[in-house]
């Protein structure tokens, strides 16, 4: 009981929230190296990168901004990189097909992330809105109910070589489909979060691979990396979180990756509380990209 009230009364308090955000430097502590206050930044990690107008955030999880990457889309930085590390763990080649289910916002970053990438990419969605907004990215993509006679012309009746899961749903629809839509030794990567009860006899006659992505790349969860600031050297680990943050902010900066279409809605941050709500389904509107400035 005591545990429970403790809990609860944690939960009571107020805290902030938020991983992802973009700003200036305003001061720097004695250990940190390469910044400067006034740099511009790129900011992740949750309780570090939060919805507040001041955060302190560890060496390894800031990155500079190029002077042509405005602020909205670093503040994206962060999701970028977690779409990145999956697109990664598939381990794709120059002209091989990738299809994206879940035309989300990670979903989204995927797509154009993988045909920066020189992949042909497929996308699937529930929304036609979400599909709509793909195909407007330069990707052909199609309603859930389309996909399958739609994915078997993409491919030339071959099926995918890597599958990205990028859905929000308890459904375990998303990791059948995969299976479905994968060819003979494919790749499937979960990055979002759905049901994976995962059918044993197609993944097993396909002998496909299937891979979970922690979050935004090496370092996450490590607090030596996070914390400490102790980086893993490049030529064991090419791409930490970090890196893969950098990398992320120059697909920014060379217009390979554009979020602006993204974005649904801005709040204040003294509106803060709205952005919550509409997050959150209590206010029964569209969203995708949604900033707090």
């Amino acid at each position: 009981l005591a545990t429970v009230e403790a809990a609860f009364n944690r939960l009571d308090q107020p805290m902030p929230l938020g991983y992802s955000s973009a700003g200036v430097i305003t001061e720097i502590g004695r250990d940190l190296v390469g910044f400067q206050p006034g740099d511009r930044v790129a900011c992740a990690g949750g309780g570090y990168a939060v919805h507040a107008e001041y955060g302190g955030v560890p060496q390894n999880l800031l990155v500079h901004l190029p002077d042509n990457v405005d602020f909205e889309s670093a503040a994206f930085a962060t999701l970028g990189a977690i779409s990145l590390q999956g697109f990664r763990l598939a381990n794709p080649q120059l002209g091989e097909s990738v299809c994206v289910i879940g035309l989300g916002l990670l979903g989204l970053l995927a797509v154009q992330i993988a045909a920066a990438a020189g992949c042909s990419v497929f996308g699937i969605d529930l929304d036609p809105k979400r599909v709509e907004l793909a195909r407007k990215l330069n990707c052909t993509a199609v309603v859930r109910d389309e996909c399958e006679p739609a994915a078997l012309a993409f491919t030339g009746g071959r099926g995918f070589d890597h599958v990205l899961i990028c859905a929000d749903t308890h459904s375990n629809d998303p990791v059948e489909l995969a299976g479905s839509l994968a060819r003979d030794r494919g790749t499937v990567v979960a990055i979002g979060a759905f049901g994976m009860d995962i059918p044993r006899k197609v993944y097993y006659e396909k002998e496909l691979t299937f891979k979970i992505s922690r979050s935004y790349g090496p370092g996450r969860y490590d607090p030596q990396y996070e914390e400490s600031g102790i980086d893993y050297p490049a030529g064991y680990v090419r791409w930490t979180e970090g890196r893969n943050i950098q990398a992320f902010v120059d697909l920014l900066a060379r217009g390979k990756v554009d979020v602006q279409p993204l974005i649904t809605h801005r709040f204040p941050i003294d509106e803060a509380q709205s952005a919550y709500e509409l997050i959150t389904g209590k206010r029964g509107e569209p969203f995708l990209g949604v900033l707090v400035t």
